[in-house]
C-alpha cells in the first residue's frame, strides 16, 4: 500500500481534501523532496504542485499522484479546489504558522479546517518505519560510526571544538552522507556541562573530557549518536559519573521492546541516575525518535505514556551535567523489536582515553 493511499483510508470525515504543505510530510508522502512545492489529496486522488525547478524530477520520481506544474503554487492548488468543488479542506494544524493560517484562510476562501488532524494523522503513520526506511537510517548510522572512529584520530591538545565540528561535518560527507543530520555538538573540558553547547574557539586540553554528538542523513533520513571522551585520563569522580550514565543507558536498553511505555523506559534511567546524583544534573528526556527529522515521535519521556510499536527507532541518551565542571552524555540508536531492541550503533561504549 502506498502512503498516500495509506492517508486516505484514515483521513478524516468531516474534510473533503488535506493539504500538506510542510517540506518533511510532502517527502513522507510522495517519496519526493523539494523546498517548496504543495500536496493536494482527496479520498480519490492526489496532486502534488511544484515549479519549474523540482518538475522534471518530480515526473521521473513520483508516483501514485500526479504531479502539476506550477508558477504559482497557491493559486494552481486554489484553481484545483474549485474545480473539485472542494469546501473542508484539513492542514497540518502543527506546521502552520498563524500568518500562514491567515494567508490560507484568505487565499480559499475560509475553507481551511485547522482543527482536523492532518499533521498528527501523518506523524503517526511515521512513527513505524518501513525496511525501506530502515536501510536508509542504519547507513547513515554507519557512516556515523565511521566517521566517529575518525576522529578518535584527530582529537589532540591544541584542537578547538569549532575546527573538531568542521572535521565532523566533512568526514559525514566524505563517507556518503548528503549532510550532517542537525547542527553538530563538540564540547570540550567544562563546556561538556551544557547539554547543547555550541562549539567554540576553546582549545583542548589535557585532562579534558570531550562530548561529541553527530549524526548523518541519507536521503533526508538521519542518525544520531553521542560518545564521551577522555584526553589523557580522567577522575575517580568522573569515572563515577560516566559509569552511572553507562549503567542508566543500559538499564534501559536491556528493558526496550514492543508494548513498554515511554515513561516507564524513562524512569529507568531517571532513577538510577538521581539515587547518586540528585534530581538536578539530568534535565532532558532518556530519548527521542528519528526518521526524516531529527527529533519526531514518541519520545522517552516522563510525559509520553504511549507504548512502544516494532520498527520505532529512537535514541537512549541519558547524561549527567555538573555545571561549570563537566558532563558526560553517552546515546545509541536503537529499532524496536518484538522482544527487545537493535542497537544501530557500534561505536565503542566504555572509557576511551586519547
Amino acid at each position: 500500500m502506498d502512503r498516500i493511499n495509506a492517508f486516505q483510508q484514515v483521513m478524516p470525515e468531516e474534510i473533503d481534501a488535506a493539504l500538506v504543505v510542510s517540506a518533511v510530510n510532502r517527502q513522507y508522502l510522495t517519496g519526493f523532496c523539494s523546498s517548496d512545492g504543495m500536496l493536494l489529496i482527496t479520498q480519490r486522488g492526489a496532486w502534488l504542485f511544484v515549479d519549474f525547478r523540482y518538475f522534471e524530477a518530480a515526473e521521473k520520481q513520483v508516483k501514485h499522484c500526479e504531479v502539476v506544474l506550477a508558477n504559482d503554487l497557491k493559486q494552481a492548488v486554489k484553481e484545483q479546489i474549485d474545480a473539485l468543488r472542494i469546501k473542508r479542506i484539513g492542514m497540518e494544524e502543527d506546521k502552520i504558522t498563524l500568518v500562514q493560517a491567515g494567508q490560507y484562510q484568505k487565499l480559499l476562501g475560509g475553507r481551511c479546517d485547522f482543527e482536523a488532524p492532518v499533521g498528527r494523522l501523518i506523524r503517526q503513520m511515521r512513527r513505524v518505519k518501513t525496511q525501506g526506511e530502515l536501510q536508509k537510517i542504519r547507513q547513515a548510522q554507519r557512516i556515523a560510526d565511521e566517521t566517529f572512529s575518525h576522529m578518535l584520530t584527530v582529537i589532540r591538545a591544541g584542537v578547538c571544538e569549532q575546527e573538531m565540528a568542521l572535521e565532523i561535518d566533512y568526514t559525514l560527507r566524505k563517507k556518503g552522507a548528503q549532510t550532517s543530520a542537525f547542527e553538530t555538538i563538540v564540547a570540550s573540558g567544562p563546556h561538556t556541562s551544557m547539554p547543547h553547547a555550541a562549539p567554540t574557539n576553546r582549545k583542548i586540553q589535557q585532562g579534558d573530557l570531550i562530548l561529541m554528538d553527530f549524526g548523518a542523513a541519507v536521503d533526508r533520513y538521519r542518525s544520531d549518536m553521542t560518545r564521551t571522551v577522555a584526553l589523557g585520563g580522567y577522575t575517580p569522580e568522573q569515572n563515577a559519573v560516566y559509569q552511572t550514565v553507562l549503567d542508566a543507558q543500559r538499564r534501559v536498553l536491556d528493558a526496550l521492546c514492543a508494548g513498554v511505555q515511554c515513561d516507564e523506559m524513562d524512569r529507568l534511567a531517571r532513577v538510577r541516575i538521581e539515587e547518586a546524583y540528585g534530581s538536578e544534573v539530568f534535565g532532558h528526556s532518556t530519548g527521542h525518535s528519528v526518521g526524516l527529522d531529527i527529533h519526531e515521535e514518541p519520545r522517552l519521556a516522563a510525559s509520553c505514556q504511549e507504548q512502544l510499536a516494532s520498527g520505532t527507532v529512537l535514541t537512549v541518551e541519558p547524561g549527567i551535567y555538573l555545571p561549570g565542571q563537566y558532563g558526560v552524555r553517552i546515546e545509541d540508536l536503537v529499532v524496536i523489536t518484538a522482544d527487545g531492541c537493535e542497537n544501530l550503533t557500534k561505536s565503542a561504549k566504555d572509557w576511551i582515553v586519547l
